[in-house]
């Protein structure tokens, strides 16, 4: 049997190179005569050089920028065939604030760093700048604060659709994630709302994404591409998709945001169209299955669940992966 596995990275747990290593180990400790394929994958968020670099070669380029609590980070980002591949995640992610200071710098966190990535990637004709992951929600007036105009053709690479205010934008949808009250919800909002120069793209899908970025990059001429299709294409899914029995995908939490264009759903989508199942490995899960078998999901399992709790999962996320594939394997092995 060909099983390709194909997750995403685990939240703040595992990278998907690890996630994926540790749903083949589990597999084959039960099937040891199945042959897989390994394609860890990743949306614009975390991961996402790593990915691309893994799957495409080029040269991986380290840059230091300003991180989000405005302290000088180390990020990297990926020259090949003449397009820059950046990851804002690397500059201004929620991974580079700590847990107990996400309150205190929920509203003072930059994304100046992503700017000054841009502009040492602008050499290239093209900078694709993935979103997703971030510690922000400034609107990219970092970003902008730097870079005012830059000749390479800019791509944001996102599947968030959420216009940049209301209940669907990135204050009010994503700022809780990141340590805001709902007084500081509002004052984010307000602040948004005020940002003159995202006045003619803050309604336009995508403009959300990565706490405004989006916005901000739109802008400033930059156009949309789904994070998770790009990735689709550049690693060979679609080839790999065509010979494989069962594909396996993953992340830390199947939830609803996970159907709306996620990347689960674009490995889903490719096995429904070659009429083979796909399987959910997750840290939770809390999507329906009637609503994960329209996304062209045949079933979902939650490491949570198979190791008893949350806690347990969290302990050893590698090796509690790891178990729930050799069960599933066992289910679905033949």
């Amino acid at each position: 049997m060909r099983v390709l596995v194909a997750p995403d990275c685990f939240g703040g747990t595992l990278t998907a190179g690890e996630a994926a290593s540790a749903i083949a180990d589990g597999w084959r400790s039960t099937a040891p005569d199945d042959e897989l394929l390994l394609r860890p994958l990743a949306d614009g968020g975390p991961g996402f050089v790593d990915v691309l670099h893994a799957a495409l070669g080029g040269e991986l380029r380290t840059t230091e920028v300003t991180g989000p609590l405005g302290t000088p980070v180390t990020a990297r980002w990926l020259e090949h065939d003449g397009t820059a591949y950046v990851e804002s995640a690397e500059a201004c992610g929620l991974h580079l604030v700590p847990a107990d200071q996400r309150a205190e710098w929920c509203e003072r966190a930059t994304t100046r760093g992503v700017g000054e990535l841009v502009l040492a990637a602008s050499g290239a004709h093209t900078v694709v700048v993935g979103l997703g992951g971030s510690g922000t929600t400034d609107g990219g007036e970092g970003l902008l604060s730097v870079v005012t105009d830059v000749t390479a053709r800019l791509v944001a690479a996102s599947d968030v659709e959420n216009p940049l205010l209301g209940p669907h934008g990135a204050a009010a949808t994503f700022g809780p994630q990141k340590g805001a009250s709902p007084e500081a919800v509002a004052r984010l909002e307000a602040r948004l709302e005020g940002m003159d120069r995202l006045r003619d793209v803050r309604d336009l899908p995508g403009a959300g994404a990565a706490g405004g970025l989006g916005a901000a990059l739109l802008a400033l001429g930059a156009t949309v591409t789904s994070g998770a299709g790009l990735v689709r294409t550049l690693t060979g899914l679609d080839d790999a998709l065509a010979t494989a029995d069962v594909a396996l995908t993953g992340e830390g939490s199947f939830d609803w945001q996970s159907l709306r264009g996620k990347l689960v759903t674009a490995v889903a989508s490719g096995a429904a169209a070659r009429g083979i199942p796909c399987l959910v490995l997750a840290g939770q899960v809390s999507v329906g299955r009637r609503e994960a078998g329209a996304a062209g999901i045949t079933d979902s399992y939650a490491v949570a669940e198979h190791a008893g709790s949350v806690a347990a999962a969290m302990a050893d996320p590698a090796g509690t992966l790891r178990a729930l594939a050799a069960e599933v394997a066992g289910r679905w092995s033949r």
